[in-house]
């Protein structure tokens, strides 16, 4: 009888820490309406988050900076501190901006970028991404509430995502990118946001940032890294490939892939910019391939990476299956 009594005393407690742990929690409903909130009265922000691609045998780490100032200007800073690898893309009323700093060279598009797909770094995009969403999953955990969305993502290897509010604040924390077999492809922890920031006049200026970014990581000497082909981890069912040579320098890499859908990969060793004149080049259109952003003209995908500029095309691939083939080239440079 006595312990009869104790076991029901324990189910008693149990219900009461439950009932006032579910005293504290939002449901769904609230939840979404505090995020259109949200996103209605902030007038910008700046984060930091780092953003892990576990897509090879060693996963690859990049330390990310974001401003964000509304309606339309923004600052994306990525970094690889191993690889002394960096990238910038920046938004302002002149246009779209993809900073190498490293190559002294910038792309400049014509572009509505992030409005025309998700990013996994930006805030607004993944709030976004959950208020769109009809079908998502919603869930309460310890910590946080955590939805499951659909994505519109470029590569659609990046097929679905989990993304957890922080229950004090409502904004994101983590987010995981999966592909259609639940695999994480990509995981990012923001370690702190601060809505409402205030900028300078010059904090989105292309040329300023370009010579910021430059005292952080120096301009890259010619010929400074060993030059490696990287394989594509991904390529389109009924394609092989079917030649590749090297030039008698080797500073340069052609690989040739036959099939349903063909294509080139040339893979050459970065020319660095003279340091007296900036290189900007203003055609073509951004992709998004996670770990780089890529230029697309007409039928030719290029994008430079730790050293070395890679340049993919086909008349037979679809400009998703272009970015698929160039984020899966990611996967080799972590092995």
């Amino acid at each position: 009888m006595k312990n009869l009594k104790r076991i029901l005393s324990l189910l008693v407690i149990a219900l009461l820490v439950t009932a006032l742990a579910a005293c504290g929690s939002k449901s769904q409903k609230d939840v979404l309406s505090d995020l259109e909130k949200t996103m209605d009265k902030m007038s910008g922000y700046k984060s930091e988050a780092t953003m892990t691609l576990q897509t090879g045998e060693n996963p690859l780490t990049y330390e990310i900076e974001i401003w964000h100032k509304k309606p339309s200007f923004y600052r994306v800073s990525l970094k690889n501190a191993e690889k002394d690898q960096s990238q910038m893309i920046l938004r302002n009323s002149e246009g779209v901006f993809v900073l190498t700093p490293a190559l002294n060279k910038s792309f400049r598009f014509q572009s509505d970028w992030p409005e025309n797909s998700s990013q996994v770094y930006l805030m607004e995009s993944l709030i976004s991404d959950i208020l769109m969403d009809e079908d998502r999953n919603f869930k309460t955990g310890e910590k946080g509430y955590v939805f499951n969305t659909k994505t519109n993502y470029q590569n659609k290897n990046l097929y679905q995502q989990e993304i957890t509010l922080d229950k004090s604040n409502l904004l994101p924390n983590k987010v995981k990118v999966m592909d259609k077999d639940m695999k994480v492809l990509v995981d990012v922890k923001f370690k702190k946001t601060k809505l409402n920031s205030k900028f300078d006049d010059g904090a989105f200026d292309m040329e300023r940032n370009m010579e910021s970014a430059q005292l952080e990581v120096p301009t890259m000497a010619t010929g400074e890294r060993e030059f490696t082909p990287v394989f594509p981890e991904f390529v389109p069912e009924g394609t092989t490939l079917m030649n590749q040579v090297a030039n008698s320098s080797g500073n340069e890499v052609i690989l040739t892939y036959a099939g349903d859908k063909s294509f080139t990969i040339i893979q050459r060793q970065a020319t660095v910019a003279p340091a007296t004149k900036m290189l900007t080049m203003n055609e073509g259109d951004l992709v998004d391939l996670g770990f780089a952003v890529g230029v697309l003209n007409g039928t030719t995908l290029s994008w430079s990476v730790d050293g070395v500029d890679y340049y993919l095309a086909s008349n037979d691939l679809t400009e998703e299956d272009m970015a698929s083939i160039a984020s899966s080239m990611v996967m080799a440079q972590g092995k």
